[in-house]
């Protein structure tokens, strides 16, 4: 089944450094960009992450420092790459909760104030988990039925995601072929940021989800302990993190002032 589409959306895997999203690089970046008339656009860069690859990260990916010695950093291509995803959907495995966020840091360093607003991300993981509980490569071979060649490798990743998500609306008629749709279906618990640390209230309120403020209000907490915020900006949490947070702290300035 072809997807239904409104704008294009933009799959796309990440090879990295590590796990780590606020420490760790990119390697390789694959987009597969998607357009309602069902055109597509295939892209693949390297990346040169400016610090080593670990041995056992170089075993899944293959990818080694002296093949992404000569490439260019993210910094270089951060610019080229958000103009290939702006204004588009998201699509990936796993991409809500690694993807993405690792991405948006990367942006963020980069200088460029990376945003999901009007944008829907559909994690076909998560689709895929709800239905069978599989990895990429079975949910491939079960969906599809053909083994994933270069699995691990951004591009064939890229490419077997769409396939599978194509796939996964043949074989369920309760899956509805609108991205917002999918987006909800594959979304996990609701948060404010990327990595987790910030969700929402029933009310939809901004709660902090760790440490000793779990659960509470992040506006009451601010204005309570003062010092948290600085400490969560000068600590090692995602920069997407701490970009929400001071915007939930101008908010609230900004209800007292008017």
């Amino acid at each position: 089944m072809e997807l239904k589409l409104i704008k294009p959306i933009c799959f796309f895997d990440l090879e990295t450094t590590g796990t780590n999203i606020s420490k760790d690089r990119i390697v390789e970046i694959a987009v597969l960009k998607v357009y309602p008339n069902g055109n597509k656009e295939s892209y693949r860069w390297l990346v040169n992450p400016e610090m080593p690859i670990p041995k056992e990260v170089v075993a899944i990916h293959k990818i080694t420092d002296e093949m992404v010695a000569n490439e260019p950093t993210f910094n270089q291509l951060a610019s080229k790459v958000h103009d290939l995803i702006k204004g588009c959907d998201l699509g990936g495995y796993n991409s809500n909760r690694f993807d993405i966020p690792l991405l948006a840091e990367e942006l963020l360093r980069a200088g460029i104030d990376f945003e999901m607003k009007n944008v829907v991300a559909v994690d076909v993981q998560t689709i895929f988990h709800k239905k069978e509980q599989r990895t990429l490569s079975a949910a491939y071979q079960f969906y599809c039925g053909k083994d994933l060649e270069g699995a691990h490798t951004a591009e064939a990743d890229t490419e077997a995601t769409y396939e599978v998500l194509k796939s996964q609306l043949d074989k369920y008629d309760d899956l509805q072929n609108e991205m917002k749709w999918l987006a909800d279906y594959s979304a996990r618990k609701r948060f404010a940021d990327f990595a987790g640390f910030i969700s929402y209230d029933k009310k939809g309120n901004e709660v902090f989800a760790f440490g000793k403020y779990k659960g509470k209000l992040v506006e009451q907490v601010l204005e309570d302990e003062p010092g948290y915020f600085g400490w969560i900006q000068n600590a090692d949490f995602p920069l997407y993190t701490k970009k929400v947070l001071t915007a939930i702290k101008l908010k609230k300035l900004n209800n007292k002032l008017s």
